[in-house]
């Protein structure tokens, strides 16, 4: 069987056989903690400065005088909502949160902690691995939302500090022609994002055989291939959503 038709069967045991609804509850609550607050740092600081270092290149490229100022909030404005918050925050948590769950579920792998709820009659896959798709699903686009707030602030403070644009040129250019579809776009990213990171990364830990050595290849793997999904949802949803 190929990799994939594996992958298709491994997302429909999340749904067959599986637990009632209120024992979900609190290990979603649990899993969305920890997507959420142990990622809110490195969200933060890499949109802050993403979005400080783009206005501050932006305006060294722009040196026409018959070009206004306010284009430069703009691009960060657009740049950011479109692009860098959705799927920089994606490629990060992909490193942080997709090779954290593959440790997490190929050491109970190998330690035969699956293997032990298997035997008590649980379905191992939707236990384990749904509350994590669904705490993604609702926290990813939080964490998104935030990245582009403080990545559009990191762009203002830069700006003003450098004396590259003015604080109110600056407010003028992320007003400017605003396009509302932008954010809920954005917003579909994050929620498609999320669980291509998580299951793909459930995927790689779930299925890991051997030793300490295989736990760490698998996070490598679902690192890397939680990426790869990422960039490949983000041109297909750009080609259907944006160009259609």
């Amino acid at each position: 069987m190929s990799r994939l038709g594996k992958y298709l069967i491994f997302l429909g045991k999340l749904f067959t056989n599986r637990e009632k609804f209120r024992v979900y509850f609190a290990l979603v609550f649990d899993e969305a903690v920890q997507i959420g607050i142990g990622s809110l740092l490195i969200v933060a600081i890499v949109s802050f400065f993403l979005g400080a270092v783009t206005c501050v290149q932006t305006a060294a490229n722009l040196d026409n005088p018959f070009v206004p100022h306010y284009i430069i909030s703009l691009i960060v404005r657009d740049s950011t909502i479109l692009e860098f918050a959705p799927t920089i925050t994606g490629i990060v948590l992909a490193g942080k949160v997709g090779s954290n769950i593959a440790g997490e579920l190929g050491t109970m792998r190998i330690t035969e902690q699956i293997d032990a709820l298997e035997v008590m009659g649980i379905n191992s896959t939707s236990y384990l691995v749904l509350p994590k798709i669904v705490a993604a699903i609702l926290v990813f686009p939080m964490l998104v939302t935030l990245a582009a707030f403080l990545s559009i602030w990191g762009g203002y403070l830069a700006g003003w500090m450098t004396g590259a644009i003015s604080p109110q040129e600056y407010i003028q250019g992320i007003q400017f022609e605003f396009k509302a579809f932008n954010v809920p776009f954005a917003l579909i990213k994050a929620v498609v994002f999320a669980f291509l990171i998580v299951s793909i990364s459930a995927y790689q830990g779930y299925f890991t055989s051997g030793g300490a050595l295989e736990v760490g290849k698998a996070s490598t793997a679902a690192v890397t291939n939680s990426c790869i999904a990422v960039l490949i949802a983000d041109y297909l949803l750009a080609q259907l959503l944006i160009t259609t």
